[in-house]
């Protein structure tokens, strides 16, 4: 709830004891949301990728599935409008899109709406696109990184190329690359577990105890 203060004008005041008396909107602190959408991105990103790496069989992939809605998408959905609050373009940006992305990886698995059987043509090329179009997104969103922190930038140079090799490995049939993909796919979780760690760990102690290093400020200096 917004507090806000004043008191009446009267004859005579300055312009400056006019703005004094102005109304005072004193707006209440919200919360760093971005430790939540790289935990809820990283957590859904490690157990997708222990599947496409091989480490473990495909008959628990129900679970992540139903991460995937809860965690990865609603979750990182929310850290996404959190963000426009405090007016974080990049992180409100980043978070709702990933947030859509497990959402709708949720939909096209859970209710089948890829066309084809899987393994087929035209299911091969359906998921190869989906995942190559994300890939592109994050390129992109990468350069953008480049302005945040050292953390932030890992986890999206890393997330790029685990899209474009699963879309390859998707869009081919081809098993080695999906899990090659599925490797860069845990690294890069373990990357967004690192930064979400940090700023827990961080803004509870009121210190830096897990350095994430500002580029910002580093470009800053150097131009």
């Amino acid at each position: 709830m917004e507090a806000m203060t004043s008191r009446e004008p009267v004859a005579g005041d300055t312009a400056r004891e006019r703005a004094a008396a102005a109304p005072v909107v004193t707006k209440p602190i919200t919360a760093d949301p971005g430790p939540l959408g790289l935990g809820a991105f990283a957590l859904t990103t490690f157990m997708l990728s222990m599947y496409n790496a091989h480490l473990v069989t495909q008959a628990g992939l129900t679970t992540v599935i139903a991460v995937a809605l809860a965690y990865g998408g609603i979750a990182q959905l929310l850290a996404g409008m959190w963000e426009f609050r405090t007016g974080n373009t990049f992180g409100a940006t980043a978070f709702s899109s990933f947030g859509a992305f497990w959402i709708s990886f949720f939909a096209l698995i859970q209710f089948k709406l890829i066309p084809g059987t899987p393994g087929s043509k035209p299911y091969n090329a359906a998921v190869g696109l989906y995942l190559i179009a994300w890939g592109i997104f994050t390129t992109y969103m990468f350069v953008a990184s480049l302005r945040t922190t050292a953390a932030v930038a890992l986890v999206f140079i890393l997330l790029a190329p685990t899209f474009f090799l699963l879309g390859i490995g998707n869009a081919n049939g081809d098993a080695n690359i999906i899990k090659v993909g599925g490797w860069v796919g845990i690294v890069t979780a373990g990357a967004a577990w690192y930064a979400s760690f940090a700023g827990v760990v961080n803004s509870t102690f009121g210190r830096v105890l897990m350095p994430v290093i500002d580029l910002k400020e580093r470009i800053g200096a150097r131009s």
